[in-house]
């Protein structure tokens, strides 16, 4: 005799919204990878240009260039899309956990996409402990989405239903 266990709606529908979505964060943070080198590359020449015709005054905003990858990511994440241009490519992008159970999941605030791009940071330099959360929680979530209260979903999943 077989059991069935009842199906948790909340469940389900977490499933829905998140499955397989960390190994497609992996290969969305490379695309993003290779766009802010090619990014980068492109400000650095356009400073070295501006640098040598005005006899070295534009140098000094060589010094500004840190803030190329954090910019990359609020402002991709404050678009319409809210998701950069790899988590695009791989229909995924973020939604505030909070809104999840509701109507209509709300794109990340300012303040939300900013705190999620200075954690990524942070999870990098604290030797990528953070990610491992994506193993055990409940939607797959690492320390910068806990600790910013926002969940990498299926783009295409939002505006559907479950499937039976």
């Amino acid at each position: 005799m077989s059991q069935s266990l009842p199906l948790d709606a909340e469940a389900a529908r977490d499933a829905w919204l998140t499955r397989d979505v960390w190994p497609r964060r992996i290969f969305a943070f490379l695309v993003d990878l290779v766009l802010l080198a090619v990014l980068s590359v492109a400000v650095w020449w356009s400073i070295v240009v501006l640098g040598v015709a005005t006899l070295g005054l534009g140098f000094l905003l060589l010094h500004f260039t840190w803030a190329i990858p954090p910019l990359y990511y609020v402002l991709w994440l404050r678009s319409a899309a809210a998701a950069t241009p790899g988590q695009r490519l791989l229909g995924l992008t973020l939604r505030q956990d909070d809104t999840l159970e509701g109507g209509t999941p709300l794109p990340p605030s300012f303040a939300q996409a900013l705190a999620w791009t200075v954690l990524l940071g942070v999870s990098f330099m604290v030797g990528m402990l953070p990610f491992l959360l994506v193993l055990v929680t409940r939607r797959r979530r690492a320390g910068h989405d806990l600790l910013s209260g926002l969940t990498v979903v299926h783009a295409a999943a939002l505006g559907r239903a479950l499937p039976p």
